[in-house]
């Protein structure tokens, strides 16, 4: 189980990584919005543990990023 684990994190940073680079052209509020997703969703699998609690948790900090430059 151990090496799966290594696999799924080498697996996340490498998502992560491919994913900062995408960042380059957006707008500002369209990262804030991806950055507050990203962090709600992972919140969301933290506190609930189940899919519909990730993607309650990315919806909801895809729109507090939205908001916050406003």
């Amino acid at each position: 189980m151990d090496k799966l684990k290594q696999i799924g994190a080498t697996a996340l940073i490498a998502a992560l990584l491919g994913g900062l680079s995408a960042c380059d052209n957006m707008t500002t509020r369209q990262r804030d919005t991806a950055i507050g997703a990203g962090v709600g969703g992972v919140a969301g699998a933290a506190i609930g543990g189940n899919a519909l609690s990730t993607l309650g948790g990315a919806a909801a900090g895809g729109l507090i990023g939205n908001q916050v430059g406003k």
